[in-house]
């Protein structure tokens, strides 16, 4: 009786006393889940128990056959048994209308929280839905009813496993899975995080691209010396892939392993004496029975895996051999796997679109394999645009109405590396036209940046900084918009702001400050590259800048039109506009004028918010995208001032008149010191400008072995571009008539050519070019003529390809003319956006521009393939083409526009 009243004597006198004890008390909470939960339905679960356990709940999660009474939180998938008498119909119904990953929270009558799924996933989105809430209020929610389900039905990351440049011995795409070459690949700590990001996301999908994954994680019995990796290293694959599809499978992740047809191991193509890549090789059937069987134990071994399938790039793309490959290779390989694991449920195959006649192969492989998907490019390997139109609109949505479903590619992003990027406002309406204009329904979503250097960023850090780290908005925006795009954009502003104010510990309109910071600057680069860009595709790097050739002479350099005509509103290239200048024509749609005055509105606007916003937390991160910003704006600005210089270059074509140069001249010198400006930001704050720093990369230099890979490489090009047009202008202004460059004709090398059958021909007009037709030469540009050309048949051509076998004592370099059509019948130049090794011989660029005209042809541009002494075999793919001659390979090959297609003349020399 004397300690009770000592007791109530000190509740009385320490309040403080009471409160304690009281708040030592731990409330209590049941969770019932069903005796036999699915993996995610526990993984979930576990979350609700974290939350509650985080605002002092002590918390059972039980399982059971039967739900006792009383009020409590259940979680399940609406068919489990357990649900079977006390799950009210109204909750019910609701879920199984919610559909895939669907899911109800929702209390019933007696005050039990029901948190049900349509399938293992919704529970699992739903359980995040309510332990996100609980978070966010510190209590559970008293009044909720809700029913929610995605928009895109796939919404999955991309990781490549690739690298910025070559392993020795081998080609692109081809990495074998080691410690060595890959060291995060065995990093679980750093799985479980990317994990995480993933779940919390509500992203569905992992791809994992690779050129040929089989050789370092399956050992086959009849292929045994096609293995790659030592056992050592194929035991840690072993380890580490199961691993992750296990952790994957727990957070409704699927594992899709993509890989390139027809790649090859390197010492099963030694053995065999053959190259792991040839785009030209026909299906060789022991290459097929090895893809089969390689295919087969992957599937047994992992059957928490799905696949995805490039057709085209590493073999001849759009024809029979894609269908053939496909429906009698692949598909039979992952059912032979299926059979042998005893599994019915078919593993996602996705085909990429990519370099191939999607529909007709789905149409082939639907009978066979149901739970077929396709996958095509967003805005090719960049983000331009949000309103995509044209044939490549078309493309997907045909792709989406063949009876399979069309996953929109997010790829690359060239023109985005390696500044920050997060504008909500641009990529929610880039989802909205992924749904409404393209009808895909899903989304594969590449890194932001630097995609060939994960797990890192190009930041210059002491400490490599991770992708997911840094580019955490990039995932959220994409992920929040995947599972619903129809937002309402006002409140939308208010999520980021608040997102943005509590990373970076500032009020809300601090938030919003940096969002509008992120959202101008956001617009520069997909504007820049859609109205000034030679490709949509990564071998331009649109963040080093554009070489004034390339802005005044694009078909140099293989412009890839169909970034203009469909992943840009419409409008007008720099070369359209100042010809309608000219000619006093009027414009159409979005001009480079336009966007030369927007993009730098978009820079002034950037930098006064993100200067407006005063952060107190995460400075050093903050730091780093406010110096982003400069860069955004100083890149906007270089652009702008070197196109407006174009624009008087373009005008001197037709002019010919020097002032119209000495006009053009102020705004090269300002685009420099933009530039120059551009260097300073960039210098002590990154490592590289791309990731991608192999021979592929072209645009504004070609990059080999790791060169012009940073803006201060660039600037002495820059510079001395500009040094040269202010002395051509001298010279002009001092010769009378037009200078231009001394014609120097090429000589023949001494070449042996050893394919039989083989007549040559002297180049110059009114010489027959076919062996088996009467089409002449109409005209010649003056370099080529006096060249041995090689005459082959036109029909052979297109029916069977090019094979040309010669040998040589010394390097060489032979010319090969591409006519400037498409038609089915003449061979496609070398283009890097649909084929890896376009430019393995030095050839994807064209040498010189409208060089011969063929009676009855389009005008034929010169690439050149360059070869060393030795024996060599070049097969090239179906269609005509010309063979002109050979060369010494130290001959300097001056790169112009002979002109002979009537469109003016060649004025590229003013700047080289």
């Amino acid at each position: 009786m004397r300690s009770f009243i000592i007791f109530v004597f000190c509740l009385f006198i320490h309040p403080s006393f009471s409160d304690a004890s009281a708040k030592s008390v731990k409330k209590e909470q049941s969770i019932y889940i069903s005796l036999a939960p699915n993996v995610r339905v526990k993984f979930g679960t576990e979350k609700i128990r974290t939350a509650l356990n985080n605002i002092g709940f002590d918390v059972k999660v039980i399982q059971v056959d039967r739900i006792p009474k009383g009020k409590k939180i259940v979680v399940g998938l609406f068919s489990d048994q357990f649900f079977k008498t006390v799950l009210p119909d109204s909750i019910k119904n609701r879920a199984i209308s919610a559909g895939k990953e669907g899911f109800v929270i929702s209390y019933g009558r007696d005050g039990t929280l029901y948190v049900v799924g349509a399938d293992a996933s919704g529970v699992l989105y739903g359980c995040i839905e309510l332990a996100d809430r609980i978070t966010a209020e510190g209590k559970v929610p008293t009044h909720i009813s809700l029913t929610d389900h995605p928009e895109m039905v796939m919404r999955g990351t991309c990781i490549g496993l690739q690298k910025t440049d070559y392993l020795p011995g081998h080609d692109v795409y081809e990495y074998p899975y080691t410690p060595e070459t890959f060291p995060w690949l065995y990093d679980k700590q750093l799985w479980i995080k990317y994990l995480d990001m993933m779940v919390e996301n509500r992203y569905n999908s992992l791809y994992l691209w690779n050129g040929h994954p089989f050789s370092s994680l399956v050992k086959l019995k009849d292929y045994p010396y096609a293995v790659e990796v030592d056992d050592a290293t194929f035991k840690k694959n072993e380890e580490i892939f199961r691993f992750l599809t296990a952790e994957a499978d727990k957070r409704g992740i699927w594992v899709i392993q993509m890989f390139y047809n027809i790649i090859i191991p390197k010492p099963f193509a030694d053995k065999f004496g053959m190259k792991t890549q040839d785009r030209n090789r026909p299906i060789v059937p022991i290459i097929a029975d090895y893809t089969r069987k390689s295919i087969a134990a992957f599937v047994e071994k992992y059957p928490n895996v799905g696949l995805m399938v490039a057709l085209g790039e590493a073999m001849e793309g759009v024809g029979q051999d894609d269908i053939d490959w496909f429906t009698k290779t692949i598909i039979p390989g992952v059912k032979d796997g299926l059979k042998a694991a005893g599994i019915k449920e078919e593993p996602p195959i996705v085909l990429r679109a990519h370099d191939t006649d999607a529909p007709a192969v789905m149409k082939a492989a639907l009978p066979f394999y149901k739970n077929l998907y396709t996958e095509n490019k967003f805005n090719g390997e960049a983000l331009t645009t949000y309103e995509p139109r044209g044939a490549w609109a078309e493309l997907n949505r045909k792709l989406a109405s063949i009876g399979t479903m069309n996953i929109s590619n997010v790829h690359i992003l060239a023109n985005l590396e390696p500044f920050r990027y997060g504008s909500a406002d641009f990529i929610q309406k880039s989802v909205q036209a992924i749904n409404k204009i393209y009808g895909a329904k899903g989304l594969h979503l590449y890194p932001q940046a630097s995609y060939w250097d994960w797990p890192y960023t190009a930041d210059k850090t002491k400490t490599r900084e991770l992708q997911i780290d840094r580019d955490w908005i990039w995932y959220k925006e994409w992920a929040r918009y995947a599972w619903n795009s129809n937002r309402d954009r006002s409140a939308e502003i208010d999520y980021w702001g608040t997102e943005l104010a509590k990373k970076y510990g500032t009020d809300l309109n601090g938030g919003k400050a940096i969002l509008n910071a992120y959202e101008e600057s956001g617009e520069i680069s997909p504007k820049l590259l859609r109205r000034y860009g030679i490709t949509d595709g990564n071998r331009q790097t649109l963040t080093l800048g554009m070489l004034m050739t390339q802005l005044i002479n694009p078909y140099r350099y293989g412009v890839f039109t169909l970034m203009y005509e469909s992943e840009a509103p419409e409008g007008e290239m720099i070369i359209d506009y100042a010809e309608k200048e000219w000619k006093k024509q009027e414009h159409i749609g979005e001009t480079p004028m336009q966007i030369a005055k927007e993009v730098v509105e978009h820079g002034k606007k950037a930098l006064k918010s993100i200067n407006q916003a005063s952060v107190t937390k995460d400075t050093a991160e903050f730091r780093k995208l406010k110096n982003d910003m400069y860069c955004y704006n100083a890149m906007a600005n270089f652009y702008a001032e070197k196109v407006k210089s174009a624009l008087w270059v373009l005008r001197y074509k037709y002019s010919n008149n020097v002032a119209d140069l000495e006009q053009a001249l102020p705004f090269l010198e300002s685009s420099v010191k933009y530039y120059t400006d551009l260097v300073k930001l960039t210098e002590n704050d990154y490592l590289y400008a791309n990731s991608m720093q192999t021979k592929q990369r072209k645009i504004p230099m070609r990059g080999v072995d790791k060169t012009f890979i940073h803006w201060k490489e660039m600037l002495p090009v820059f510079t001395k571009e500009l040094s040269h047009f202010k002395q051509s202008i001298d010279s002009l202004k001092n010769v009378k008539g037009d200078l231009t460059a001394k014609i120097i004709p090429y000589k023949n090398a001494e070449v042996k050519v050893l394919s039989p059958d083989v007549e040559s021909y002297v180049l110059d007009k009114n010489v027959q070019v076919f062996s088996d037709t009467s089409a002449q030469i109409k005209e010649i540009t003056e370099q080529l003529v006096g060249l041995k050309g090689l005459k082959l048949s036109k029909e052979s051509q297109i029916k069977l390809g090019t094979e040309i076998k010669f040998s040589t004592k010394i390097p060489v370099k032979l010319l090969v003319g591409y006519f400037n059509q498409k038609d089915g019948k003449t061979l496609l130049p070398p283009q890097l956006e649909i084929d890896a090794s376009a430019n393995n011989y030095g050839q994807s660029e064209i040498k010189i521009s409208n060089a011969v005209v063929v009676n009855g042809f389009a005008p034929v541009n010169v690439h050149a393939y360059s070869f060393p002494a030795g024996t060599h075999t070049l097969n090239l793919g179906k269609g005509a083409c010309l063979l002109l001659g050979f060369i010494d390979d130290k001959q300097e090959l001056r790169i112009f526009n002979a002109g002979l297609d009537g469109r003016g003349k060649d004025i590229d020399w003013l700047f080289e």
